[in-house]
Parts: C-alpha cells; sequence; structure tokens
C-alpha cells in the first residue's frame, strides 16, 4: 500500500504546528498572536503598503480574519491605513515605526528558524522549487477538482 498521502500530509502538519509554534514564542514578547508574524513580514517587504485582500491574498488567510488582525495592529500602532479619500475600505495598510521594529526583529528571529532546519543553501533552494510546484499543482487541483 502506498502511504504517501499520509507521510506528506503528516510532514505538511507537523511543520505547521512547528511554525505556529516557533510564531507564537516569538511574538509573545510584544503581546501578539503568533498569526500576526506573517501579517507584518509581508507587510515589511511592500513600504507602499497592502489592502487587506492583498495581504490576506499573500498569506493565504481568510479575509475576515486579516480584518480582525489588521484592526488590532492598528490600535497597537503598529499598522496605520493610507486612505484614499474619505474612503477607508481599501486602504493600504502600512507599517508604522514601531511595527517596523517588530517586523525586523521577526525577520531576524525567521532567519534564526529557517537556518535550524539542517539543509544547505542548495538544498534549500531545491527545496523551496519543489515546494512551490506542489503547491501550485495542488491550488489548480482545487480549481479544477481531481481528475478521475
Amino acid at each position: 500500500m502506498d502511504y504517501r498521502y499520509e507521510h506528506f500530509t503528516s510532514c505538511v502538519s507537523g511543520i505547521t504546528r512547528c511554525i505556529q509554534k516557533i510564531e507564537a514564542d516569538v511574538m509573545e514578547k510584544h503581546g501578539l498572536k503568533g498569526s500576526y508574524a506573517q501579517y507584518l513580514a509581508v507587510l515589511k517587504r511592500y513600504e507602499s503598503g497592502l489592502t487587506v485582500s492583498q495581504l490576506s491574498e499573500m498569506c493565504m488567510k481568510d479575509k475576515a480574519a486579516v480584518s480582525r488582525a489588521v484592526a488590532e495592529l492598528e490600535a497597537k500602532t503598529l499598522v496605520s491605513r493610507l486612505a484614499t479619500g474619505d474612503n477607508l475600505y481599501r486602504a493600504a495598510i502600512v507599517l508604522t515605526e514601531k511595527g517596523r521594529e517588530i517586523a525586523e526583529y521577526v525577520a531576524q528571529r525567521a532567519i534564526s528558524a529557517v537556518g535550524c532546519v539542517g539543509l544547505d543553501e542548495q538544498e534549500i533552494e531545491k527545496f523551496y522549487a519543489a515546494l512551490e510546484s506542489i503547491a501550485a499543482n495542488l491550488r489548480e487541483v482545487c480549481k479544477k477538482g481531481l481528475p478521475e
């Protein structure tokens, strides 16, 4: 019997749990939820900001969850909204100075975490190429359905 599905899903689930634990540990210092680490890391790369929809898509997270996170980050003065006119609905979300400091801390901890996986640079490049291919192919299967 082929156990690849079981092995694959167990590995992915285990990796996800470890990432969530690391994120929670990193963000606890700042009184934030672990899931916010990814939002801060992504916003750090986009200085001109992203809309909630864009951030949601880039992080592969539910838009409502991202909206709630952004509201909390805004309340803690880590992000601000750049309104176009009087409308905040599609405003770009940008990091404040305080948010950039925490995002930089998150980025440094992420680099440290990736360094602990035990792969050299060439292996990491191959791993990410394979992971991106798997993700793209599975997104396609989700759109079209499994072939019969």
